[in-house]
């Protein structure tokens, strides 16, 4: 299971810390990963990193002002979220995955889990 939480209504160029707490699969042996999906778009990937050997990936919007970060001893993943913007404004959902895939973040549907997410409303 994948559980999120942390979002919430914020100003733009204010800040979140979004948590992703993970149970019922060996954590330390999976990629993680933060996807979004907007009103009206698709889902994209913002944030992906691999436990196995702590790569990272960043969407390019989101490039120099989001940071994911993953701590082992609680199972937790997180998404620091700094000067949003209304552009931001999505149901953030975390995902996981086992195996080694060819691209982190690249498509939804390539992970093995994925949780209900928490809505992210950045006001301008």
């Amino acid at each position: 299971q994948l559980q999120a939480s942390g979002g919430g209504l914020v100003q733009a160029g204010g800040y979140l810390r979004l948590s992703c707490v993970a149970s019922g699969f060996s954590f330390e042996d999976y990629g993680l990963g933060w996807f979004r999906q907007g009103p009206g778009k698709e889902v994209e990937g913002v944030s992906c990193i691999s436990n196995r050997d702590g790569r990272t990936v960043y969407a390019d919007s989101v490039k120099g002002r989001f940071t994911i970060s993953s701590d082992h001893a609680k199972n937790t993943v997180y998404l620091q979220m700094n000067s949003l913007k209304p552009d931001d404004t999505a149901n953030y959902f975390c995902a996981a995955v086992g195996r080694v895939i060819a691209a982190m973040c690249r498509d939804i549907y390539e992970y093995d889990y994925w949780g209900q997410g928490t809505l992210v409303t950045v006001s301008s």
